[in-house]
């Protein structure tokens, strides 16, 4: 399998919960790394500003701060710092507020891929990785869910415009040659995570005393993936361009929500008081990678379990949050 070294990567997205890893990762391996972020209040943006200043501490750390859709501003920052390698990991996230703000999805998932698909061809980039997610699966009804399944049923606008991602990079590789490779992430977790996601929602609740809410009342599975697991394998399909690739990075053991939860009350000491809801809009009761081809190509191997990977992130938002 043909590797590429590279000096310099441009990570986008780089204070969010995978930017910020991937960056601190990459700059430990002594990468150069070009960070560009919006900043957007979508979630905690003081969460954002913590995790930049960690990345701010190293010396081989430039960070723009900008939205994708500036393509001028995007075109001198290529221009002055000559990125060999993009990782594209900035996006309006989270599939339930696409159903509230569906033109956020618009502007920073379309028009900014674009702009950096643009980039990429007028720059000449080595390789360009991209976050798709295994909500373009939908409600696929065959499980695991695999690269080669017929994606074209999404429930939700998140989901079709990671779907559309994967379509744009197709057509800049056949028209220009770009090496292009999306990874399809599942439900990553971890120190530094999300607040708007299961785990952080849960751990703020239960410490604070307050009811959580458990959707499909609990009749819920998910293919919880650890963050330094999909770190890992996201480093390699950088140094790894691919004509045009997709893969699934996920741990490939779902774990049934009511275990998760029990997990987690393990870790906290705490027992939770549930508030037992229907699915929501969006969602879908199960996810479930096949990670075959990823464990062949990328030599991808998640290696962390959930129980260990809960303990993580409690003991780290225990200490940021002083609890």
């Amino acid at each position: 399998m043909e590797t590429i070294e590279f000096e310099s990567a441009l990570v986008t997205g780089s204070a969010g919960f995978i930017g910020f890893h991937l960056s601190r990762v990459l700059l430990e391996a002594d990468h150069r790394v070009i960070g560009i972020d919006n900043l957007n209040p979508y979630y905690d943006v003081t969460l954002k500003r913590a995790r930049l200043e960690i990345l701010n501490g190293y010396d081989r750390f430039q960070f723009y701060k900008m939205d994708l859709q500036d393509i001028d501003g995007l075109k001198k920052v290529f221009s002055s710092q000559s990125p060999e390698v993009i990782c594209n990991l900035a996006a309006q996230a989270g599939v339930r507020y696409s159903l509230t703000d569906p033109f956020s999805y618009q502007k920073s998932n379309l028009e900014g891929f674009l702009n950096i698909l643009e980039l990429a061809r007028e720059f000449k980039i080595k390789n360009l990785v991209y976050a798709s997610s295994s909500s373009v699966y939908g409600n696929n009804k065959k499980i695991p869910f695999s690269v080669a399944d017929r994606v074209d049923n999404p429930i939700s606008l998140y989901a079709a415009t990671k779907k559309a991602n994967e379509l744009m990079a197709h057509a800049y590789h056949h028209l220009y040659g770009i090496p292009c490779t999306g990874l399809r992430y599942f439900t990553v977790y971890g120190p530094w995570g999300r607040p708007d996601m299961a785990l952080f929602l849960f751990t703020d609740a239960i410490l604070k005393g307050r009811p959580i809410d458990v959707y499909n009342y609990g009749k819920m599975r998910r293919d919880f993936t650890y963050i330094s697991d999909v770190v890992d394998g996201t480093v390699t399909a950088m140094h790894r361009p691919f004509d045009y690739a997709i893969f699934n990075l996920g741990n490939s053991h779902p774990v049934e929500l009511m275990d998760f939860i029990g997990i987690l009350e393990k870790e906290l000491g705490k027992k939770a008081e549930k508030n037992m809801l229907p699915l929501q809009p969006g969602d879908v009761p199960e996810t479930a990678a096949d990670i075959r081809e990823s464990k062949e190509k990328l030599g991808y191997e998640p290696k962390v379990t959930v129980r260990e990977g809960i303990r993580s992130f409690v003991e780290w938002y225990r200490e940021y949050y002083g609890v």
